[in-house]
């Protein structure tokens, strides 16, 4: 049995995603940021960055989204979530997710989260106030460059896609209106139509 640990409006969504597409049986484990259970010594043993997705496996702990992401996948190869069988797109899938978790996910992170790079009040609002641009930014790049349609790697689903409509949906808290980019945003409403993302939407907001 897997067991994810997550936290709700947090990227564990992606991985959550994930695992309903799957048709693997999994369980999960909602953790409170709000009252620091990411923190406690039983999460720690787990997970000792105090982060969250978590993955739980008979072989052990699955940490970082992009690897969870592609585990899931690879156990579970009838969903068909992944090129394998085809290096360059696997390549591309992989690139695209990366610059989500190195790059977006940072990015969204200054603006709760500025205290890991900054400890000055003034630096601290320096971030905060770039974060509108630099979302912006990114997402102009995957609207006008690297998304193909109707699916971010193009006629096929895969693990690109939940990883994008999790942070599609952080856009107008960071300050940003998401109908600025009509095909990402054309993506997030018919990735709510799919049945795998209302039942992870359940946990995650339940």
């Amino acid at each position: 049995m897997l067991t994810l640990y997550y936290a709700p409006a947090t990227c564990a969504l992606a991985s959550l995603i994930a695992l309903e597409e799957s048709g693997l049986a999994f369980e999960t484990k909602k953790l409170s940021f709000s009252d620091g259970e990411q923190r406690s010594p039983d999460y720690l043993k787990i997970n000792p960055k105090g982060r969250v997705p978590a993955l739980v496996t008979d072989r052990g702990v699955l940490t970082e989204t992009p690897a969870i992401l592609g585990f899931i996948a690879e156990i579970a190869p009838a969903a068909k979530l992944a090129p394998f069988g085809d290096a360059f797109e696997m390549a591309r899938l992989q690139s695209f997710n990366s610059y989500l978790c190195s790059t977006v996910h940072v990015n969204h992170a200054h603006r709760r989260r500025g205290s890991r790079w900054a400890d000055e009040p003034a630096a601290l609002e320096a971030m905060k106030a770039k974060v509108p641009q630099n979302m912006a930014d990114c997402f102009t790049l995957i609207e006008e460059t690297i998304f193909e349609g109707p699916w971010v790697m193009g006629e096929t689903y895969s693990l690109a896609d939940p990883y994008l409509f999790v942070m599609t949906d952080w856009l107008p808290s960071d300050g940003v209106d998401p109908a600025r980019f009509a095909k990402v945003s054309d993506h997030h409403a018919r990735m709510m139509l799919r049945p795998a993302v209302q039942r992870a939407l359940a946990y995650d907001r339940g």
